[in-house]
């Protein structure tokens, strides 16, 4: 199972990004999809997830500004980030989980946002 993350890059407060994360096309049951971040010196941290019927759950300090989508057929998801913060800067990580519990990771993408 390969994830490909994309769209990252910088951008000035209160500007957009939209993320993008590739599933390879041979992973079946998958039940849970979510975006993660690491910033400098810290912890990896929740920021997003979608449930296969569909369910979102949101980070306290994204709710509002960031969504997340996926899209089936495309086996693709994506974050759409907008009011970007200097406090949103991190790499980012996608991350799935199938219905036997095995988790997958991408290789992150970094966003910057500049104030």
């Amino acid at each position: 199972v390969q994830l490909q993350a994309s769209g990252g890059g910088s951008v000035q407060a209160g500007g957009s990004l939209r993320l993008s994360c590739a599933v390879s096309r041979n992973t079946p049951g998958i039940n849970a999809r979510a975006w993660y971040r690491q910033a400098p010196g810290k912890e990896r941290e929740f920021v997003a997830s979608i449930a296969s019927n569909g369910n979102t759950n949101y980070a306290d300090s994204v709710k509002g500004r960031f969504t997340i989508s996926r899209d089936i057929r495309q086996n693709t998801m994506h974050l759409q980030m907008n009011s970007l913060k200097p406090e949103d800067t991190a790499v980012y990580y996608c991350y799935v989980r199938n219905v036997w519990s095995a988790e997958y990771w991408g290789q992150g993408t970094q966003v910057t946002v500049s104030s």
